[in-house]
Order: structure tokens, then C-alpha cells, then sequence
């Protein structure tokens, strides 16, 4: 058996450490959440570099008194509890005694801190736990605390360190969630030397609302304001057409701290079942307040997973505050249409009479107008687009189908179908010549018809066949993308328009801005969370380009959360199936035929998804069929 010895100072600080402090959001949280429980009012998150190199949170809180200091970078050292039953009834976001301890032993770290009723405050310095500077210095009320190159100690964590923007948009998350949950303090955010948020502090919810999730957002909520069996929750909800394509915009808060909570996210997309669309997701910010007792926040170190003792009043609450928000302020109205007062003899409803708001007053909301898509523009040609609806289409097949002024010939060629490469030879049958194989001279593809508007009957020689148009348009246009072999076209914009992404979103889109260059994006990617919007892809041009931006930021973001090298082949998907001939719509005769021989020629068997695309029958099989032939 192995010895067992205690291990040194040095080593347990570093795990323990690693449990808090992932990378530099996880030192703003820990650090943030310090200043909250001062008693700031303004809070400023300064950070360069993504974090890695300098953090500096600055506070005008109470302080650390000047005997507390040496106490307050030890491990299990804490203001917020002292006996175990503190543990039951937590107020605040910090208690642990972790957070400054953990972020000491792996970055360089000064504090300047000074409490009100002293002259002068102090200076301390600390390289990897170790003090090495500590004296009186002048400095305004509250707390500054800068980190200097986090992991400077721990090479094998800095190397797992994500791009700069990767871990600056990390942090701005972060930011952006406790700025949410607490309107009464002033928060800004500046990165690189640039501001990028800054919230009011008047302690509105919507007023936070507003500053960290956008304009849209705030002018698409409702209100929530519910008290059931000791539960509260009061915020904000989407209405139901402004639902979003993600569940990125849903934030929950329980007890003013933010969580990631199965039992708040069910509870509020069943308050939507029947009223959004299946994929669509209700955005929130919820409040949720119940007595601390009743939950335990000490699951995980950094504090983001909770765990209630009963799930089920705060599901119902959740449920029912949403619910009742929805009939209330998204009812539909009822209204009587009358000719005049004097024909009917009735005085016809007021506007007031048809909508009564409820009696209990409720902050005010400013609510803008939907967002705009394509305008078609005559000035412009069929390349150009302006903001505003759909440009009209004969036929929502790609061009590549309806172009009859190519021979037939050269349009087989330049729509040759590229399978997957399959690995079925050697090495030296790859460079080997192949001898020529004789011409074959097969008939002529004749469309019979179309049946349902769905399917293509098509003839060659002894045999016929059945296509589906939509999954074989689909299948080639997947093979086409996977295989790197076109770009699709893009559609510039007149107007430049703006999306606003999850910061996890913008981080995937901005990782890979190539990948997407292909598929006809063309975007700018400086600012986060938005991306600036200057071309969409031509294939694409009836569906909403910042709904469909939306979703592909999701599914590259949730791919890149779980490794799965899937997600590409989701995408391609995706791109593949909102680009091809929909099925229950009109196509012409020349873009059947088109199709058709695409299909027959390059025996696409199956949609990227397994459905079946094409089905062969011979003029024998047919005579059996029909007991023709025996």
C-alpha cells in the first residue's frame, strides 16, 4: 500500500482553487458577488486580454477593516456565517469563505480598500497566497481588487484557456446575469479599454432589462408579479409571438441569485403550451423569492446549481404567475364592429371598454414594433435586397434547377453530385490510373407527372420512378456543403441590420466566422453580443435572417458545450433543408425534369436525415404487380 502523507500547503491551495476558479469569469463572479455583499451601489468590471492577464473590480462598498485583511485571503475565512444553522438561512451570494482565498493562489492580486470611518486605507499585495506588500495608503471608500496574470502558477490551466473573446464574453455573461438580478446597483462593464455596458441602478427591474438584453427584448415582455403558498415571482416574460429560438434569453433568479434551474424552465414552457410555435422558446427574467430554508445553494462551489427541499410550489408558482400574466396582458380582444350609432341605435365600445387593464398598476413598458425582414427594392437587382419583407419568387427552387438557357449537358456537369469519400481502397489504388471504362448511352429521363405536388414520376427506358423532391433536393444540397466542394451566394442588405446572440452564441459565431462566410453571412463580430448583419445567403432569403443567424449561433454553441463533432452535420443539415424545394408547392415542368435526372443519375437513395428519397420500379416488377407475368 502507498504511503499517505498530508500534502504540502502549496499543492492543497491549487485544488482547492480548481474547484472556484475555472477561468477568469469564474474571479469576476467571486469577486462581484463580494461587492454585492458590501453594500455597493456601483460596481465597475474592468478586464483586458479576455481576463487572463488583468481583472480589476472596483466597489464603493463598506470595506475591509484594516485588522480583517490578513483574515480575508485564509481559506474558510468569512464575515457571512459562523454556526452551522447559518447554513439554512443564507441571504447572501457569498459565504463559503473560497473566493478570495482561491483566486489569491493562482494570479497576483492587489487590494486597495478603505472603510468610511477611516483616514487612510490599506494596500496589500499577494503573489500566489503569499503577501508581499501590506501598508497604508490613499484611497476612496470601498474596495478595488486587480488580478494580474491568472494561472501564472498553473501552466497546465492557462494552456486550457480559450481565445481572448472567448473568455471576455465569458465574463460580459456573467456581468450581464448579476446586473439583471440586482437593478438597485449601478453596474458597468469595460473591455479592452472599451465600454460595453452600463445599467442605471434605479432599482427597475425593466430598466436593467433594457440595458442588458436590448431593445427588442424589452419591447416584446409582459409583466409578472404572483404570490403563491410563500412563493414569489414577479419579472418579465416574451409574449408569445416574440418567443426566441433558443432558450438563451430565459434567466431565472432565486433569491437574487442567478441559477440554472429544470424546475423553473418546465414550469415556464408549460405555462406556453398551445401559445408558441414547436422549436420556439419563451424568453424571461424571473424573480423568484421563497424562504432560504427551503433551498440549499451549497450543491457546487461556484453556486449556480441549487436544489429546492420541495420542487413542487415553485413549480406551481412559476406556472401560475406566467400563466396568469398571458390572460392578462396577451389576451386576445374582442371587439364590435358597428356601422354607425345611428344605424344600430348602440354607442359602439370605446377602446378602454374593449381592453380593461387590471386595477393593480404595473411598471410602465415602452413596446417597439416587430422586427422587420427582406424588402424586395425595383432599383436594385435580384442580388441586392432591402430590409423589410420577402422579395417575390416564382418558385422556391434554387437557380441551378431553372436556368434553360444552359445545354443540357453542361448543366449536368456543373451539378455533378459529389458523394462521401468512402475509405474502400488502398493507398496504391488511390494513385494507380483507372483503366477508361466504355461510354454508356443510356436513354433519356422523361417526367411523367407530379402527384401530390410532392412526389415526381419519372421514366427511363424499362423503368420508372418515384422521387420525393424535397429529400432528394435536400440530400444533394448536404453533400454539397459537407463536402466543401460551393459557397453559397450571398445577398447583401441596403440597410445593415443588428442580431443579438447569447454571449455563448457570439463566442461560437465568432470561432467560426469562416464556416459561416461560406454559407453566405456576410457579418461583423466586434461588438458583443451582437453581430452586425450585412449579407444573408441567397438560398435563404425567405426565411428570417436573424431567426435563422439565431438558431445556427445555438446549435454551434451547444455543440461546442459538448464536444460532439455532430454539430457540423446538424448545421449542414439545417442549411441543406430550409435551402431545397419544400414539399405541397408548385414547380415547373422544366425544374421536375431538372431534379429528376440529378437524382436518377447520381442514385441519391436518402435525405441526410435516413428518410427515403428515391424508390425504382421496373417495367418487370410492375407486370408481376399487376399479374401480368407470373
Amino acid at each position: 500500500m502507498a504511503v499517505i502523507h498530508l500534502l504540502d500547503k502549496s499543492v492543497y491551495e491549487l485544488i482547492a482553487a480548481g474547484e472556484v476558479i475555472e477561468r477568469p469569469s469564474s474571479v469576476v463572479k467571486e469577486l462581484l458577488e463580494n461587492s454585492i455583499d458590501a453594500g455597493s451601489t456601483n460596481i465597475t468590471v474592468e478586464i483586458k486580454n479576455g481576463g487572463r492577464t488583468y481583472i480589476r473590480v472596483t466597489d464603493n462598498g463598506c470595506g475591509i477593516a484594516p485588522e480583517d485583511i490578513p483574515l480575508a485571503f485564509m481559506r474558510h475565512a468569512t464575515s457571512k456565517i459562523r454556526y452551522k444553522d447559518d447554513l439554512s438561512a443564507i441571504y447572501t451570494l457569498g459565504f463559503r469563505g473560497e473566493a478570495l482565498a482561491s483566486v489569491c493562489a493562482v494570479s497576483r492580486i492587489d487590494v486597495l480598500t478603505k472603510c468610511k470611518p477611516d483616514d487612510f486605507g490599506i494596500h496589500c499585495s499577494l503573489e500566489a497566497g503569499e503577501e508581499t506588500c501590506y501598508e497604508q495608503s490613499g484611497c476612496p471608500d470601498g474596495t478595488t481588487i486587480t488580478v494580474r496574470d491568472l494561472f501564472f502558477n498553473v501552466p497546465a490551466r492557462l494552456k486550457f484557456l480559450k481565445k481572448d473573446v472567448s473568455e471576455g464574453n465569458s465574463v460580459a455573461n456573467i456581468v450581464s446575469k448579476i446586473a439583471l438580478s440586482h437593478p438597485e446597483i449601478s453596474f458597468k462593464f469595460i473591455r479592452d479599454n472599451k465600454t460595453e455596458l452600463v445599467t442605471s441602478g434605479d432599482g427597475r427591474l425593466i430598466s436593467a432589462v433594457y440595458s442588458v438584453l436590448g431593445k427588442d427584448f424589452h419591447g416584446s415582455v409582459i409583466p409578472v408579479d404572483y404570490l403563491l403558498n410563500g412563493v414569489s415571482v414577479r419579472g418579465y416574460v416574451t409574449k408569445p409571438l416574440m418567443s426566441k429560438a433558443n432558450r438563451a434569453f430565459q434567466n431565472f433568479f432565486v433569491n437574487s441569485r442567478y441559477v440554472k434551474s429544470v424546475t423553473c424552465m418546465v414550469a415556464l414552457e408549460e405555462a406556453y403550451r398551445n401559445e408558441i410555435m414547436t422549436g420556439k422558446f419563451p424568453g424571461c427574467v424571473l424573480m423568484i423569492e421563497l424562504d432560504p430554508a427551503n433551498l440549499d445553494v451549497n450543491v457546487h462551489p461556484a453556486k449556480v446549481e441549487i436544489r429546492f427541499s420541495d420542487e413542487k410550489p415553485v413549480y406551481d408558482a412559476v406556472y401560475f404567475a406566467v400563466k396568469n400574466s398571458l390572460m392578462t396582458f396577451d389576451a386576445p380582444m374582442e371587439a364590435e364592429i358597428s356601422l354607425s350609432e345611428k344605424a344600430t341605435g348602440k354607442k359602439p365600445l370605446s377602446y378602454a371598454e374593449i381592453y380593461k387593464k387590471p386595477e393593480k398598476p404595473i411598471e410602465q413598458l415602452s413596446f417597439s414594433a416587430s422586427p422587420a425582414v427582406f424588402e424586395s427594392s425595383p432599383m436594385l437587382n435580384s442580388s441586392v435586397a432591402v430590409y423589410g419583407k420577402p422579395p417575390e419568387r416564382k418558385s422556391t427552387v434554387s437557380e441551378e434547377f431553372s436556368s434553360s438557357a444552359e445545354p443540357r449537358s453542361e448543366a449536368k456537369l456543373r451539378y455533378k453530385y459529389i458523394p462521401t469519400v468512402r475509405a474502400d481502397k488502398t493507398p496504391e489504388e488511390f494513385v494507380k490510373p483507372e483503366t477508361p471504362k466504355p461510354e454508356l448511352h443510356l436513354p433519356d429521363i422523361t417526367v411523367i407527372g407530379e402527384v401530390f405536388k410532392t412526389y415526381i414520376v419519372a421514366q427511363r427506358g424499362e423503368e420508372m420512378y418515384l422521387i420525393d423532391k424535397h429529400a432528394a433536393h435536400e440530400r444533394y444540397n448536404f453533400e454539397r456543403l459537407k463536402s466543401g466542394s460551393t459557397d453559397v451566394d450571398s445577398q447583401i442588405v441596403l440597410t445593415p441590420f443588428k442580431v443579438r446572440l447569447s454571449y455563448d452564441g457570439h463566442t461560437a459565431v465568432s470561432e467560426n466566422a469562416e464556416l459561416l462566410k461560406r454559407f453566405g453571412f456576410q457579418l461583423d463580430i466586434i461588438e458583443a453580443p451582437e453581430v452586425t448583419v450585412y449579407g444573408v445567403p441567397v438560398l435563404l432569403s425567405d426565411e428570417d435572417p436573424a431567426d435563422l443567424l439565431t438558431q445556427i449561433a445555438d446549435s454551434l454553441a451547444d455543440g461546442k458545450k459538448s464536444g460532439g463533432s455532430e454539430v457540423y452535420d446538424d448545421l449542414f443539415h439545417s442549411i441543406a433543408c430550409k435551402a431545397s424545394i419544400k414539399a405541397n408547392t408548385s414547380t415547373s415542368d422544366e425544374e421536375l425534369l431538372r431534379l429528376a435526372e440529378l437524382v436518377i443519375e447520381n442514385n441519391i437513395q436518402y435525405c441526410p436525415h435516413g428518410r427515403p428519397a428515391l424508390v425504382k420500379f421496373t417495367k418487370s416488377e410492375l407486370e408481376k404487380l399487376f399479374k401480368r407475368t407470373v
